[in-house]
């Protein structure tokens, strides 16, 4: 077979073994060269002759193409060859001689068949792209600031881009003019609040559905006539504006109502997590002093220690008042506009330290919507399944861009994931709001019970809090198609990245690109951009960027973004790879090591149900890892199988030298695993 050859010759001003430590690592070759998004070793953990990489290709955000590439010739530090199954005839060769102690000559040679339909003036561009991001690389020369695309904001928040999103997505649309201009008045009389997006919706499509949990529907016209009353019926508990509510809730229509009546009345709500423990339920109180707490009965146990005066609301189930008895005795009087609107107050996760208030911004009008409706396609009249805690940072988007949307949420008390497939079928879902451990359990039920449920009516599935490996992205996609949004943000910056199928697919594991008016850095500890697939602190910039802590303090800002306490890089394409948070980093051995790639392989063993490494003193290291592992049900598996594994595929430094199985991991109601106790009970 004639084959042409594409040849590219550079002196590069560094020495010949700091060249090939970059060039003999081909799991880097995602962070220099464009179009690799994905490189994984599949064989030996040390590079050598034979060592094989599954090899993910995708040219201008196409269709992947997957290669396994296998190393041909391995000659440190002057000659490393590649061949592909794919690529039958082709190769690609790189040799490096040294110039003097400093300097080293770059010759890269790609050998391209016949059947390729790669033209050689495009691959010897794209060559030269990548071999400058290496020299930057080595150079320390920093272009690690939402580089080409990710840098949305330029562009992001003109009114003509945003109008094109809206109208994409059916939230500016041709309708009555009666009803328009009814709601273009609730959103000038109460702003871009839940108020005001509610009582929007409800002048425009007055008899569509708004709410669907185990009661019933409520339109939002009943929504709008309930919450006047409930606000009336608040007002006499001394639910005044300038003021804070708490709510505990499950997901259902009275935590929507709730927060409704207080947005109307000007009122600040606190969210509590569900699964605080009675201890953090009085420390919540007392530092945010609500004037009242509405709650599921369920709940009330936890409270014993608050205020005995502090009036309690039942919003689920019995007790005495309860939010319908304050809905049916209220004044169905029209409430007036507060002076000032009230805020949203989230809890952190609690994963590393206790929680801490958040107080949230209130919606820049539709620009916020259209910052994630850029990324996620999400379109007017959504049956959305939120699966998500409402009253977490997730659940909470999934409730606000339903707003515009005039959405159906559709909320499950408490989830269960065959249900939560029934839901889909009864309502013809349309999207899914989920935290990524509800989708593994769905993933976990057989296939027979998942192919009883028509799931047909799916186009997004849209996920956040939590990594998913390789493994759940590939088979969740597999068995659903293509509908997979991961979602990257926090409490504190709200949205930072989002990855859509096509990223997906192309690197499993990535957190995706900037939604428009965003922006990504990965900067050092001084705040200065780091340099090509350097990893350092992601930071971000939007327009949702929290206010601060409730008992003071926020996070540091650099230019306009804000440290997120993770640490990540970019690609060559733009794409965000998170690699772990600060804190669970660890040096063993001199060397900077996340748990994250050890939990990703050991998910991949067919015998683990779930897996957290942690960070533990080691009096030699300094740090070691501990694995923590929940197998299925039946499987066996030892300590020293677990670690001979992960050193077939990883550095040695990497290996968990502690293995301690367990039933389950500890996790919060958000689904993400509460680290802490597992350093509290295990070797730390």
């Amino acid at each position: 077979m004639s084959t042409d050859l594409v040849e590219v010759v550079k002196v590069l001003d560094h020495p010949q073994n700091r060249l090939w430590t970059v060039l003999n690592d081909l799991e880097s070759y995602p962070r220099f060269v464009r179009e690799i998004a994905w490189s994984h070793r599949t064989g030996h953990a040390e590079a050598g002759v034979g060592t094989q990489y599954e090899v993910r290709f995708s040219v201008d955000q196409g269709p992947v193409a997957r290669h396994d590439v296998e190393v041909l010739v391995h000659r440190p530090p002057e000659h490393l060859v590649l061949v592909s199954d794919r690529w039958p005839g082709g190769h690609v060769a790189i040799r490096l001689t040294a110039v003097d102690r400093r300097r080293t000559e770059l010759h890269l040679a790609i050998s391209l068949p016949d059947s390729t339909s790669l033209h050689a003036s495009w691959l010897r561009k794209r060559a030269r792209r990548a071999i400058e991001l290496v020299d930057d690389h080595l150079a320390g020369r920093a272009n690690t600031v939402s580089r080409g695309g990710l840098d949305q904001t330029a562009k992001g928040q003109s009114q003509l881009v945003v109008a094109r999103i809206l109208t994409k997505a059916g939230v500016i649309s041709p309708g009555r003019p009666d009803r328009v201009a009814k709601q273009l008045t609730a959103l000038a009389k109460w702003g871009a609040t839940m108020a005001g997006g509610y009582s929007a919706a409800a002048a425009r499509v007055p008899r569509e559905d708004a709410i669907a949990d185990e009661l019933g529907a409520l339109t939002f016209g009943d929504v709008e006539t309930r919450t006047d009353r409930l606000a009336n019926g608040l007002y006499k508990y001394g639910v005044r504006q300038g003021r804070r509510v708490a709510l505990m809730c499950r997901n259902h229509g009275g935590l929507v109502e709730a927060m409704i009546a207080c947005g109307k009345l000007g009122v600040t709500v606190l969210l509590l997590n569900t699964g605080l423990s009675a201890a953090q339920v009085s420390d919540a109180v007392e530092a945010h002093r609500p004037v009242a707490v509405l709650a599921d009965e369920e709940f009330f146990p936890l409270m014993y220690e608050l205020p005995p005066a502090l009036p309690r609301i039942s919003t689920w189930a019995g007790g005495e008042p309860t939010l319908d008895g304050l809905i049916e005795h209220g004044s169905p009087e029209k409430v007036k506009p507060p002076t000032s609107a009230g805020k949203i107050i989230v809890l952190t996760s609690g994963t590393t330290s206790n929680p801490k208030g958040a107080r949230r911004r209130n919606p820049h009008g539709l620009r916020t919507a259209a910052a994630v409706l850029s990324r996620i396609p999400l379109r007017a009249g959504e049956r959305m399944l939120v699966a998500a805690p409402l009253f977490h940072t997730w659940g909470l988007a999934a409730m606000q861009l339903g707003m515009p949307l005039h959405a159906k949420l559709v909320l499950q008390r408490r989830f269960d994931a065959e249900s939560a497939l029934r839901l889909i079928e009864e309502h013809g879902c349309t999207s899914m709001f989920a935290v990524p451990v509800m989708l593994q359990r769905i993933m976990d039920l057989p296939r027979q019970v998942i192919r009883n449920y028509d799931t047909s009516s799916l186009r997004v599935v849209a996920s956040s809090g939590s990594p998913m490996s390789e493994v759940f992205v590939t088979g969740f996609m597999d068995e659903f198609g293509d509908v997979l949004y991961n979602l990257y943000g926090s409490t504190e910056v709200s949205w930072a990245s989002i990855a859509d199928p096509i990223d997906l697919r192309a690197a499993p594991t990535t957190a995706g690109r900037c939604p428009v008016g965003t922006r990504v850095g990965i900067l050092d500890a001084r705040g200065k951009p780091v340099p090509p697939g350097v990893v350092g602190q992601i930071c971000v910039g939007n327009d949702m960027l929290f206010e601060g802590y409730t008992g003071g303090g926020s996070n540091r800002l650099y230019d306009d973004m804000m440290v997120t306490g993770d640490r990540g890089y970019l690609d060559a394409d733009g794409r965000l790879f998170v690699s772990g948070r600060d804190d669970d980093m660890i040096i063993s051995g001199g060397e900077n090591v996340f748990p994250r790639p050890v939990e990703e392989l050991l998910l991949t063993l067919p015998q683990v149900l779930d897996a957290a490494v942690v960070g533990v003193p080691d009096r030699e290291y300094g740090q070691r890892f501990a694995a923590y592992v929940a197998l299925r049900h039946g499987a066996l598996l030892s300590a020293d199988m677990v670690r001979d594994y992960v050193h077939a595929h990883l550095p040695r430094f990497a290996v968990p030298r502690d293995v301690i199985f367990v039933d389950r991991l500890p996790r919060n109601a958000t689904g993400k695993v509460v680290r802490r106790l597992l350093a509290s009970e295990g070797l730390a």
